[in-house]
């Protein structure tokens, strides 16, 4: 039986860890992430050929209704449906985690030493709602916005097609950016954001440049100026752009005229930054957020990298700044912060690729006020973003985008299908 694990992915040696960790790459279909059941027939296990493992709903709907064949989507190997069969291992996995599982579940807050139930958004635990994409549909994703109120999500990957934008409900409905260095192609892309008259905004580290689209995916605009390695990208309440450079070691600040395509003003906002990749901007007090990868000065195997957030006010000057040491000493596990985003009320939300989960830092004023929002469902998170009440995810480590809301009466996990546009 072949287990589709995350990249990087480090597994907790904990017994809530152990559990965590086989429930999300063990107990679920890596197809529609619906949990593998014995006692309803389109959800039971069945292996495949090639070894991986599909729900059996899913093996009908990929499979060819006449030569009732389906190619893997895993590892590509073609299988025949005939020769698929029950995956009892994992019925009787799943009976004995069943026995294991604590009552609750639920984030719950550290509070002097102990933990009692959160309140409110940011600090109630929130409800996996739905989830699409996966291999194939989405490849190494990194990065992700989402096109003003309408809830259109934009992801930015690595297949032949670099940006592909869904509907809020997961059907795939433009795919553009070809794989390239040609005006409009994208060689490297990494980041992504989405202006709010509507164009899209795409980092391209491969091709050292900004590259700017229209919503239907048009190409606009490529901006070169001073651009090393550059990596992040958000706007402000302006639309303005800012740019994170992990080879400058800066935040630039860009004003582009969207209307006749081309760049009024281009400067360095912040320098002396030390690799810096996540870029957020705050809707409520216009500060920016900076993500910085740290390496410590020292001979390996001692060298380690941790993460330092960094938050500077409208104007860029520093306003508060913590780190993963700070913040070990808070949550007694070692956060490794990759996505960052504030949500409406100004908190800073984080994105953990190590634990899988995310967190609130809270306002960060006092310090910050470590709540953990998700830790179920996810393995790698990358990125990250807020749209009415809800937190939509990237997931690198599902190649998924994973949509999370503070209602629990939600039932189970939406399945969603990607349709082709």
């Amino acid at each position: 039986m072949a287990v589709n694990r995350g990249p990087g992915r480090r597994g907790s040696l904990s017994p809530e860890g152990i559990l965590r960790e086989a429930q999300i790459n063990l107990l679920e279909c890596k197809v529609c992430f619906e949990k593998f059941c014995s006692q309803q027939r389109e959800r039971r296990p069945r292996n495949l050929s090639c070894g991986h493992v599909l729900c059996l709903e899913c093996i009908t709907a990929l499979s060819h209704p006449l030569l009732r064949k389906l190619e893997c989507p895993f590892c590509r190997q073609l299988c025949s449906v005939d020769s698929t069969s029950h995956c009892q291992v994992i019925c009787d996995l799943q009976e004995l985690l069943l026995s294991w599982s604590p009552r609750s579940s639920a984030p719950r807050r550290r509070v002097s030493g102990g933990f009692k139930s959160p309140a409110g958004l940011t600090s109630s635990a929130l409800h996996l709602h739905a989830a699409f994409g996966g291999w194939g549909t989405l490849i190494n994703p990194t990065g992700i916005a989402v096109l003003g109120s309408s809830g259109t999500i934009v992801v930015v990957h690595d297949g032949e097609k670099r940006v592909v934008v869904f509907s809020p409900q997961g059907k795939l409905l433009n795919s553009f950016g070809r794989r390239g260095q040609a005006s409009g192609e994208l060689w490297y892309p990494v980041d992504v954001a989405v202006t709010p008259c509507g164009y899209v905004v795409v980092t391209d580290a491969g091709d050292k440049a900004v590259k700017i689209f229209t919503s239907r995916g048009n190409h606009m605009l490529t901006v070169r100026d001073s651009f090393q390695v550059p990596w992040g990208v958000g706007t402000d309440g302006d639309g303005h752009l800012l740019v994170t450079d992990i080879q400058a070691g800066a935040l630039f600040h860009v004003k582009v005229d969207y209307t006749r395509g081309v760049v009024l003003e281009h400067r360095t906002a912040i320098s002396e930054l030390q690799q810096p990749k996540a870029v957020a901007c705050c809707p409520v007090t216009g500060n920016t957020a900076v993500m910085e990868h740290v390496t410590n000065h020292t001979p390996p195997p001692v060298r380690q990298q941790h993460t330092r957030l960094k938050v500077f006010s409208k104007d860029f000057h520093l306003l508060h700044q913590t780190d993963t040491f700070s913040l070990t000493l808070q949550s007694t596990v070692r956060l490794n912060m990759s996505g960052v985003v504030f949500d409406a009320d100004g908190d800073v939300l984080v994105t953990d690729c190590d634990q899988g989960m995310v967190w609130s830092l809270g306002k960060l004023q006092n310090g910050p006020v470590l709540t953990p929002l998700v830790r179920d469902h996810l393995i790698r998170p990358v990125g990250l973003v807020t749209l009415d009440n809800m937190l939509i995810i990237l997931d690198s480590g599902e190649h998924a985008v994973k949509i999370y809301s503070d209602k629990s009466d939600t039932g189970s996990t939406t399945k969603l299908v990607c349709e082709q546009a």
